[in-house]
């Protein structure tokens, strides 16, 4: 089925007035940011909406995929920084506040990380401070030709500290800095260059293309999916050494599973492999 005709027949549409909108293209699940008026900025609600989401596709075996995408005409603009300076009256000056939306944010972040299933951004405009935190933060992103993405906390004395956590994962050193430092956004052809995201498409294809990508992936067996991610994110925090010490430890405990024994079998006959996730 067509991800529009799939979208367009999502099993439980969400009201207009949710924040987060949540829809089924087959096996994808595709998560909707939902306060254009606001430029989608990441609300204290919002990040807790997007957590417990989260956690609720993890245990949703029908759900192999996720897409992240967003309403209106900016992806994601960061924080909502009114609403972080509503909490400066205090007599800590918003300290206990500020610290627990930025661990709360880092948490729903860590979140995508740890998902045992692919998640793809469709960044359909610009991606800005976490909104780029939150592009960095997935395992797959598509781009409109028409979005961009920056840092840019340094122009208002904040620097993207969180954001930099993410996007230095994500690009090389220099390139990382030089978003972070001045604060200039790249467009989405520079992101692709700098591997930011994987694919940039002609503006209003972004959404389709992400799902079509994430379905991609849905089609493999979702244990070796599981098992590859997990594995990927753990390597790379380790030195080259330990790195091939724990690969083998994971190539060996795949070899055994029965989705591998009959995916070879399959190659070896020449016939389509029948998938269990075990």
């Amino acid at each position: 089925m067509p991800a529009q005709a799939a979208r367009d027949a999502a099993a439980a549409p969400a009201t207009s007035g949710a924040i987060l909108l949540r829809e089924i293209a087959g096996n994808v699940a595709v998560l909707t940011l939902n306060r254009p008026a606001q430029r989608n900025s990441l609300s204290e609600d919002l990040i807790a909406r997007l957590h417990e989401t989260l956690a609720e596709i993890s245990a949703d075996a029908a759900v192999r995929a996720v897409v992240i995408a967003a309403d209106g005409p900016a992806f994601c603009a960061g924080h909502d920084l009114k609403e972080l300076t509503a909490h400066r009256t205090g007599a800590d000056r918003g300290r206990a506040y500020f610290a627990t939306l930025m661990n709360a944010c880092s948490a729903m972040m860590q979140a995508i990380v740890h998902l045992p299933k692919p998640v793809v951004a469709a960044v359909q405009g610009i991606a800005t401070a976490a909104g780029c935190q939150l592009v960095a933060s997935c395992d797959l992103a598509v781009a409109s030709e028409q979005a961009s993405f920056a840092t840019p906390g340094v122009d208002i004395g904040l620097f993207c500290s969180t954001p930099m956590v993410a996007l230095s994962r994500n690009v090389p050193r220099k390139q990382a800095m030089e978003m972070l430092l001045t604060g200039e956004p790249v467009s989405a052809a520079r992101a692709r260059e700098i591997g930011l995201v994987n694919r940039v498409v002609p503006a209003g294809s972004e959404r389709d293309a992400a799902i079509a990508l994430a379905q991609q992936v849905a089609r493999k067996s979702a244990y070796t999916v599981k098992l590859g991610k997990e594995a990927f994110y753990r390597q790379a925090e380790m030195s080259l050494a330990d790195a091939y010490r724990y690969a083998a430890e994971v190539m060996t405990e795949n070899m055994l599973a029965r989705d591998a024994e009959e995916g070879i079998g399959a190659f070896i006959e020449k016939r389509a492999p029948t998938w269990r996730d075990e």
